[in-house]
């Protein structure tokens, strides 16, 4: 990995964005789920600028680099206050998982438009009674025949995925029975939005975001065989390729968000007074905000080494740092929120100033894609060697 942090391209790249994302700002992200609409206009400037595929392969029509580069535009889009959540999931783990799994055909037909952002995917993997964990899913895949053109037939149901609604189709995390050991073995499929058996319901959300949340039902959906992404004997390690990228683009949008908070208290304690210096000068609200400040420079540290050695195709150190970044940035992120909504006291909870309903948006970092509880069960036995609770 290389020690220099950020080169030119990336600062540029830094520059740009953050340009892009001040010309829509937080007021268009409000109008916009006001509205309930979408971040259409946003979505299709960004991805005209190349910043949407910036880490799918350039034969595809993306930019040819990583994680870093797109952890950095999901990161500027959020200091502005108009972070796309979508990022999150279709170039990062649906983008990452065909481009490195993907058949020839999977990757021409799904890359250029996820690049473009012509396409746009979504991903299925929490479960209403397994949540996260993928040796509990219950959603299975049989062949309907044998022979390796079969059909397959998906079954289960799926919970929070995001952006249902719009995705042209869905990345389906589900389990298929190892013909010798009969035991089950993750696998993904790609389902088709208008697949018939594929059903969708929305979620009634406390969170204010553009990106709904949905439940998904999937009976016997027939599939090709030719849905399934990757080796069906790979399972997790597939899984996980798409994993850690959205870790750290989880990381990079809660380390936006801090950033935005931060950067509106600050504003406001220069020029809030209230006796006979602005409320910054007194160490109560400054100390705080420097505090939170600090937290998530730290964080980003951590989230740009996880994108470096994801980079570098070292997938297991990667697991290790995308995990601690995540949690590091959900931490600063929920920290950096409550700071800011405290140093403007009763502003902080008007829709003048728009910091309130980043208290429950920030709690998204620490909850998802992975609770902060298991990130600590994952430091503890893997980096500390501890043994397991369960």
């Amino acid at each position: 990995m290389s020690t220099v942090l950020e080169t030119e391209e990336h600062q540029a790249l830094r520059a740009a964005v953050a340009a892009l994302g001040k010309r829509y700002g937080r007021d268009y992200m409000t109008s916009v789920v006001r509205d309930g609409d979408h971040p259409r206009e946003l979505w299709a400037e960004a991805a005209k600028l190349g910043y949407l595929g910036v880490n799918l392969p350039e034969e595809y029509g993306g930019g040819g680099s990583g994680m870093a580069e797109l952890s950095i535009v999901l990161e500027e889009l959020g200091a502005a206050g108009s972070p796309l959540l979508m990022m999150v999931v279709s170039p990062a783990i649906c983008g990452t998982v065909i481009a490195r799994f993907g058949t020839d055909a999977q990757k021409r037909k799904w890359l250029p438009g996820l690049a473009d952002g012509s396409l746009t995917m979504a991903f299925g993997i929490t479960e209403p009674d397994a949540g996260s964990n993928s040796h509990r899913i219950t959603t299975t895949a049989r062949r309907d025949g044998s022979g390796a053109d079969a059909d397959w037939l998906l079954t289960g149901r799926k919970v929070f995925v995001s952006g249902v609604d719009i995705a042209d189709a869905t990345l389906v995390v589900g389990r298929t029975e190892d013909a010798r050991t009969g035991k089950l073995k993750a696998c993904l499929f790609i389902v088709p939005r208008d697949a018939p058996g594929f059903g969708r319901s929305q979620i009634d959300m406390e969170l204010q975001a553009p990106e709904k949340q949905f439940e998904l039902v999937l009976d016997d959906v027939r599939l090709p065989a030719d849905a399934l992404v990757g080796d069906e004997d790979a399972g997790l390690l597939q899984l996980f390729a798409g994993l850690n990228p959205e870790r750290i683009m989880t990381a990079a949008f809660g380390i936006g968000m801090g950033r935005y908070a931060l950067a509106r208290a600050v504003e406001y304690a220069k020029t809030r007074q209230v006796w006979k210096e602005p409320i910054g000068s007194h160490q109560a609200i400054a100390h705080p905000l420097a505090q939170a400040h600090i937290e998530l420079e730290l964080a980003r540290l951590m989230m740009q080494k996880a994108a470096g050695l994801y980079d570098d195709g070292d997938d297991i150190g990667a697991g290790e740092a995308a995990n601690m970044a995540k949690y590091a940035a959900g931490e600063a992120c929920v920290k950096a929120v409550d700071q800011a909504v405290h140093t403007l006291g009763g502003n902080g909870l008007t829709r003048e100033y728009g910091l309130a309903s980043l208290i429950t948006a920030a709690r998204v970092a620490r909850i998802a894609p992975v609770s902060r509880e298991m990130i600590l069960n994952y430091v503890s036995h893997q980096s500390l060697g501890l043994p397991k609770s369960y």
